[in-house]
């Protein structure tokens, strides 16, 4: 079919194209008058995903598109939508009971089939490319629709505060019940420590340590010295007594070993001058036995001395080695003594440590559970809007006429193509296959002048 054909079909059949389309045009009219009018109420937040926690000083990182579409599922789940009946107070409507009995024949939950009305009229989008979220609420009461938006956005708020403190009250508790355990863990453990000092009778560990130690130095270096004396004295005792250093060195024995020597001399000389049984060769060979004797004397009792010496340092010494004997004893006592000490302050300080940890984690989570800031805040509060968003007269008549135009055309093809008719020489052309040898106008106007002439084709 040509442009041509097409044309001539449209001109031959243009009233029912144009009654089509003037049905559309009223019947868009008719719709638009009857229908009832909605308004959109709107308010938006604002979504902050940087602020910093004043509790945990630390800054908040999610990522915007997920943390953008939690927010949306949020505002849009069951939970703000039924505190919205609750705090509109819905579900005391005397009315909207009735129409709940009505729709549900009383089965189920009343809030829940409100906050699912509100949720079909209600529409939740985050601003492109920032952190808004618009949220519009449609209604046919205009005063309405602002109040339920206002709402839905109050709402919000409470929700996004309530999930950020009810974890951290959950927390606060259970760090609350953990503080009184380990406070009574510490406690105790403080008490068998102090317990252990009563008994053992500790003070400082440390320097009654350092103390013992040092006693026990003194004891082995007075030892070391009385075994040093016993040795010496020994070696006296073996040795010839003449040969002691004792007796070498005493002045007496050196003077009675003088005076031996002189009158040893004298005796030898009297012997000589006077003869053997001279009586002053006599009496000096009384003398100088005399002599002998008391050199004799004096050296058995230095040899005396030695022994007695080494008898007193033996005993010293055997003295001596059961002090240090008991001194390692009591050092190693108190070694053991600071060892279970030290057990007892470990326990101690790492019950310290867990009270102190958890008692910070319940202080801060507790004032976590106490915050009234939250990272979201209202940009605007909705109004009541003036014009209606629906219906849309201009938009509905646009629609409608080009509705109307595209089946006004479509009816005027179909009733042509139902009962064909021959409307131009490229009709039978097309039709008939034959050429046309000349074509004659009707009497009614000249041809090809106006729309209700008539032509006569004729072929060969």
């Amino acid at each position: 079919m040509t442009l041509h054909q097409f044309l001539l079909i449209l001109k031959a059949r243009y009233r029912v194209a144009v009654s089509i389309f003037v049905v559309a045009i009223l019947s868009a009219l008719a719709v638009s008058l009857l229908l009832p009018k909605k308004y959109i109420a709107q308010t938006a937040v604002l979504v902050d995903m940087h602020s910093p926690d004043p509790v945990a000083a630390a800054l908040s990182g999610p990522t915007a598109p997920s943390y953008m579409a939690t927010q949306v599922d949020i505002i849009s789940g069951d939970r703000v939508a039924q505190r919205v009946v609750k705090v509109l107070k819905l579900d005391q409507d005397p009315l909207t009971k009735t129409r709940w009995l009505e729709a549900t024949n009383g089965r189920g939950s009343m809030d829940v089939w409100l906050a699912e009305s509100l949720q079909k009229k209600l529409d939740v989008r985050p601003a492109r490319e920032s952190n808004v979220i618009n949220i519009a609420y449609k209604d046919t009461d205009p005063e309405s629709a602002a109040t339920i938006v206002n709402a839905f956005a109050q709402a919000y708020l409470d929700i996004n505060l309530a999930l950020k403190t009810e974890p951290a009250r959950l927390y606060a508790e259970w760090f609350d019940g953990q503080t009184k355990s380990l406070r009574a863990k510490l406690e105790e453990a403080q008490s068998r420590l102090s317990d252990y000092q009563q008994k053992a009778g500790i003070v400082t560990a440390d320097e009654r340590l350092d103390y013992e130690t040092a006693k026990l130095g003194q004891i082995s270096s007075q030892l070391t010295t009385v075994q040093g004396e016993g040795t010496d004295s020994q070696s006296k005792r073996n040795g010839r007594g003449d040969t002691v250093a004792e007796v070498m060195q005493s002045p007496l024995i050196n003077g009675l070993k003088a005076d031996i020597a002189r009158q040893e001399a004298k005796v030898q000389e009297t012997s000589v001058n006077l003869g053997e049984n001279h009586p002053l060769r006599k009496r000096a060979e009384s003398e100088l036995a005399s002599l002998k004797k008391q050199l004799g004397s004096e050296t058995a009792r230095i040899t005396a001395s030695i022994d007695t010496a080494y008898r007193v340092s033996k005993d010293r010494e055997r003295e001596l080695q059961g002090a240090v004997g008991a001194q390692k004893t009591r050092l190693l006592m108190l070694n053991k003594q600071r060892d279970e000490l030290n057990v007892y302050r470990r326990d101690v300080e790492s019950a310290q440590r867990a009270y102190e940890a958890v008692s910070q984690s319940a202080s801060q989570t507790r004032l976590q559970s106490l915050t009234n800031q939250t990272n979201v805040v209202r940009l605007n509060t909705a109004t009541a809007p003036l014009d209606p968003s629906s219906p849309k007269i201009m938009l509905n008549l646009l629609i409608a006429a080009f509705g109307g135009t595209l089946l006004g055309v479509a009816c005027a093809l179909m009733l042509e193509l139902a009962n064909r008719r021959v409307r131009s020489a490229a009709d039978l052309v097309q039709m008939l296959d034959l050429p046309v040898l000349a074509s004659l106008a009707s009497s009614s106007g000249p041809r090809g002048s106006l729309p209700g002439s008539r032509r006569l084709a004729l072929g060969n």
